[in-house]
């Protein structure tokens, strides 16, 4: 399948030396790496003959959708456990719409995701286990195929983390090209430190591997009025839309990062667009306030 994904200058302040490889124009709904994840994830499935996608996610998450939207397109039935209390928004109205089933599930039942999944699943031999996010080795091969793409070199590239599987793939296509380019990564979470330990387990050579853990803004799809600030001009002055819980992060710590001249002068910054813009309908409030 060919896909759509550009790599496009950046015009925004003094960022010109800043590139974008716009992965949230691959899809709409199965949105930037949601996609890499999941292809070879699916390729799996069909080698397999299943027929039930089984997942899990928050309320709000963007892999539930890109999922449901998969399993749709490809004919198969799609099951997700959601963490926390019943609720409905509109992430999960498109769930409904792409035809998941959902399975509200209690916080402390969720840490045993493989447990859930045998309760409910184990006599179905049609069921495929999808960790949460898509985290996987397939979905590590997915995310490294981003830097068999570029067609140039990159000083420094960018990716916001939430498990750390995308940067796991990056760096894997890093070191597998012998590229010096250095991945630099923003973790969304509090304490982000545990993203090279993620990473650890897919890649062992982690010296192009940098963190930047001062960047999450209280912690995973939390926000304060710098951010949304920063984001409310950024998609004005840019024409490119970003998220709250991923992309905006991200770039702001590039913009702040430039600011400390924490770059060389001539240095090419590639930030990886991850897509997952439906983030910014669960938080439309904040943005009406501001």
């Amino acid at each position: 399948m060919q896909i759509y994904s550009p790599v496009q200058q950046l015009n925004f302040n003094s960022l010109n030396s800043v590139y974008v490889k716009r992965d949230d124009l691959i899809d709409p709904y199965i949105s930037g790496n949601k996609w890499r994840k999941l292809k070879y994830i699916l390729q799996d499935v069909s080698l397999k003959e299943k027929k039930h996608l089984v997942t899990f996610g928050g309320a709000y998450s963007n892999h539930l959708v890109a999922t449901a939207a998969a399993a749709a397109r490809a004919g198969l039935k799609a099951t997700a456990f959601v963490r926390g209390e019943q609720v409905e928004n509109e992430m999960l109205l498109l769930c409904k719409l792409f035809g998941m089933q959902l399975i509200f599930t209690d916080r402390e039942s969720y840490k045993d995701k493989q447990q859930l999944f045998t309760s409910y699943f184990g006599n179905d031999e049609q069921a495929y286990f999808i960790d949460e996010g898509g985290a996987s080795a397939a979905a590590v091969k997915g995310c490294a195929e981003i830097i068999t793409e570029l067609t140039e070199n990159f000083d420094y590239i960018f990716i916001a983390a939430g498990t750390g599987t995308t940067a796991a793939g990056l760096l894997k296509g890093i070191n597998q090209q012998k590229l010096s380019t250095q991945l630099h990564v923003i973790p969304v979470l509090k304490g982000g430190g545990f993203i090279k330990e993620e990473v650890s387990q897919y890649e062992n050579d982690l010296s192009n591997l940098h963190l930047h853990t001062d960047y999450h803004f209280g912690g995973y799809a939390k926000t304060t009025p710098e951010l949304l600030h920063f984001m409310k001009t950024f998609i004005a002055e840019t024409g490119m839309l970003i998220d709250p819980v991923y992309t905006g992060k991200l770039f702001f710590a590039i913009y702040d990062l430039a600011l400390k001249n924490y770059f060389n002068k001539d240095a090419k910054i590639l930030a990886i667009h991850t897509g997952g813009l439906l983030g910014i309908l669960g938080m439309k409030e904040r943005f009406f306030k501001i």
